[in-house]
């Protein structure tokens, strides 16, 4: 991996965070889970990150929304979309920016664990676990394989989670509250 900056995400980027999903999912991307349940609520951007070239391009970005499953009543956060631009992929960026996203959702207090939809051959190494099947809904189908948490500190807390996923106010309103100081 290059030198480069792993830095919270700024409002400057949102643009080339925007074209970079774009890229990187196409239209498509509007129609999966994972997308319909981050249109429910904001990503909280203090837990989002981007990789930037030593010039400030765009490398890569992560975000994580505050999420709550609802039959359990525990909270945590969506991980995604990840994204990394073309030219730099494969070079470590990706996880280096999960990893960070993980370190600050275990800072925060209330969040027991960082869920996401993908490959469990890339995020196992990361730490996460594929979720039991029927234990969680989102709100659109997905592939029960692809289902993966990350539990924060509690590593039993994968299986404990239960019910329809949804935005989390709550974590949000902690999020507001911690920025008023």
């Amino acid at each position: 991996m290059t030198d480069h900056l792993i830095a919270p995400e700024r409002a400057e980027c949102a643009d080339a965070i925007e074209a970079l999903h774009a890229e990187a999912f196409g239209p498509g991307r509007f129609t999966r889970a994972a997308f319909r349940l981050r249109e429910q609520g904001p990503h909280d951007p203090a837990l989002s990150f981007v990789a930037l070239s030593p010039g400030g391009d765009l490398l890569g970005s992560v975000r994580l929304t505050p999420v709550v499953a609802a039959g359990s009543g525990h909270h945590g956060h969506l991980l995604g979309p990840l994204a990394v631009a073309p030219d730099h992929k494969n070079q470590g960026f990706g996880r280096a920016l999960v990893a960070r996203a993980v370190e600050a959702a275990s800072a925060t207090k209330g969040s027991d664990y960082v869920l996401l939809v993908g490959d469990a051959p890339y995020y196992a190494p990361l730490g996460f676990h594929q979720v039991p099947a029927g234990r969680l809904r989102l709100p659109g189908p997905v592939d029960p394989r692809r289902l993966l948490a990350h539990p924060l500190g509690h590593d039993e807390i994968v299986a404990a989670l239960a019910g329809v996923v949804g935005y989390d106010h709550r974590q949000q309103d902690v999020a507001k509250r911690a920025e008023a100081g």
